[in-house]
């Protein structure tokens, strides 16, 4: 389990990074007057996503495989963190509805409705915490795979 516990620690600092993401996307206005904006702002977070893995990875080979990676080491340890993340998924999702933007579901359902882009009853059915806890939920590990593939063979040393 020791050789495990940057995996884990690294899980945690991704969903450290994801409520700083969300905090960020509140304050400068993304989840209520800049709401239109949003899914493109949103898509940013990749980056930093994409730079935690390298540093993990990067971390792992230095300290655990001194300095040398396969591919499959460095996937598993994308894996392991993907997993993680997954776990606390739900939880940093509550976290971000109900503490750091407790308005985002009630004004995105306002603009979906406004803009025509969805009836009330399709927004509100869609812009809620359980259906966004089962959508990320789903999409963590699918991004966490292939999170993990690209970045496993970004940090392998032979």
């Amino acid at each position: 389990m020791k050789n495990r516990m940057l995996e884990i620690r690294w899980g945690i600092y991704f969903i450290v990074m994801q409520l700083s993401w969300m905090l960020l996307e509140k304050s400068l206005g993304y989840h209520d007057e800049r709401i239109a904006e949003h899914a493109s702002f949103s898509m940013w977070v990749m980056l930093p996503s994409l730079l935690v893995y390298f540093f993990a990875l990067h971390f792992k080979r230095v300290k655990d495989y001194g300095g040398k990676m396969s591919y499959k080491q460095g996937l598993i340890s994308g894996l392991l963190i993907t997993a993680v993340v997954t776990v606390l998924t739900p939880v940093s999702q509550s976290i971000t509805s109900l503490l750091i933007t407790p308005e985002y579901f009630p004004n995105v359902i306002a603009y979906s409705v406004e803009s025509g882009a969805m009836t009330q009853e399709a927004a509100e059915a869609y812009f809620n915490l359980k259906s966004y806890i089962l959508q990320s939920t789903m999409f963590a590990p699918v991004a966490g795979v292939v999170t993990s593939l690209l970045m496993a063979l970004v940090n392998m040393r032979r």
